[in-house]
Formats: C-alpha cells, structure tokens, sequence
C-alpha cells in the first residue's frame, strides 16, 4: 500500500470495519467527518443471553468488591436481565472505555470510572485495581475478548466472578459482499480495537481477500494490539492512545515520528 501523505489520511480512505453486525454507524459518523468512506465487514453479531444460569452468574457478579464491564453491549445486555444499582457505597464500577462507563451512568451507575488508555492494560493500572489481592471482583463481558483481564485478576489474586452476559454469533461474508470488497480502490484504513475480531477476519476471508486486507494501514487501540497485527503480517501499522473511533481515525492522520 502507498501511504499518503500524512495531511489527506484518512481523507478518500475505505475504513474497513471490524465492529460487530449493526455496530458500524459510530465509525461511519467519524469517518464522514474526515472524509473517508466505511465498509463494513463484520467478524460476528452480538446475541444477548437470558437464561438461569446467566442471571446467577450475573447476580454474583454485580455483589463482588470491584464490577468490570467491557463494553456498552456488555451493559446493555446486563441492564436487560436485572437492574444495575451499587451493592454498598464501597463497591467500584469500572469500564474499558468512556463509551462504556457512559452507558453505565445512564443506566444509574454514576460513579463509573474508565481509564484515560480505554484498553485492558489501561483498566488494570486503575488505582481500584491495583492491590486486587482476596476481592473479588465481578468480570461482565462475553466467551472471549479481552483475554487479557481475568488472566492478570487472577494472577494479581483476585476472586475473578465472570459473567458472560452476551454471545458472538460468527457472520461469514458472502461472495457478493467479498466481491465488493475487492472491487474497493486503494488505499484502506484498518482502526483495530480487537485482536480477536482481526484474527476470525484473516481466518474467514479467501486466501486473495486475507493478502489484499493485509496490506491496509492499520490504527491500533494499543501496542499489543499494534503488536499483534505486526506479527499477522500487517506493514503499515500506527498506534492510537483510544479505541474509540474519531482518535482511531485521527491517529491515522498524525505525522509519523522521524526515525
């Protein structure tokens, strides 16, 4: 891919978007502003679950010391099965993001709290986080992403309640969309905030698809993510120090540091 100048990125871009099934709609908003264009290519759809046994999950999660939440989908789906409300004045309620901790305030959780780096390593170094030894600390999300947190919670000596209150349904792209995608002129702009969704994308495309994706500029969330696509085999790789979508884009547009 040639790179174009630094003062025209990402304008007269094709954003390939990652987001889940009818998540696209905050990329193509920052994207129209800078005057770059979305394709949508979604690696899944999110499928709330409404069970017994995520309700238990659910309940206990919401009781621990510390709540994390994920995502607004994550919040979401909670708020569906029973409403979010502190279980003591002690008790923190964390978010990855400020998207996040945003929809946990609308749903009645007003002190919120999410880090300035809106990653799994910036949620950690939170300072409700950072002696986690014996509490427990309630983990909402959904069957993987994030892989990084219950990991590190554990290791740091954590009770770790998980609640898994959400699915990913994998979506495959059909011959149409793939076709379309091909027929998408130069250059492409990747924004990356999941390693797991980059990594289903490369595994479902056809193998000239998967080679002509690798060769997008990337914008990463952090530098694991950035790290990450580097060893999928992407070249033109930034990082961002925000996994929401106007700084991902923005981040493509700042001058590269000289080496």
């Amino acid at each position: 891919m040639h790179a174009a100048p630094a003062s025209s990125r990402p304008a007269g871009y094709y954003v390939i978007s990652l987001r889940p099934a009818g998540m696209h709609g905050g990329l193509r908003r920052a994207a129209a502003r800078l005057g770059a264009r979305v394709f949508a290519l979604p690696p899944w759809r999110l499928v709330a679950l409404d069970d017994a046994g995520t309700r238990r999950t659910l309940a206990a999660a919401l009781d621990a010391d510390v709540v994390v939440f994920t995502s607004p989908a994550a919040v979401r789906a909670a708020r569906a099965l029973q409403p979010l409300a502190p279980a003591c004045p002690a008790q923190d309620w964390l978010a990855v993001g400020a998207t996040t901790a945003a929809a946990l305030r609308r749903a009645g959780i007003g002190n919120a709290c999410s880090p300035v780096r809106m990653t799994s390593e910036g949620l950690l170094a939170l300072p409700a986080l950072a002696d986690v030894r014996g509490r427990r600390v309630g983990l909402v999300t959904a069957p993987g992403g994030r892989g990084v947190l219950a990991p590190a919670l554990a290791a740091g000596g954590a009770e770790v309640l998980r609640a898994d209150v959400y699915t990913r349904q994998p979506v495959t792209p059909g011959p149409a969309r793939l076709a379309a995608l091909m027929q998408l002129p130069d250059p492409w702009l990747l924004p990356l905030s999941s390693a797991e969704a980059l990594e289903r994308t490369l595994a479902t495309l056809p193998e000239a698809a998967a080679a002509r994706l690798l060769r997008a500029g990337v914008v990463a969330a952090s530098p694991r993510l950035a790290a990450r696509a580097q060893a999928l085999g992407f070249r033109d790789v930034r990082c961002a120090n925000d996994a929401r979508p106007a700084p991902l884009l923005q981040a493509a547009m700042a001058p590269r540091p000289a080496s």
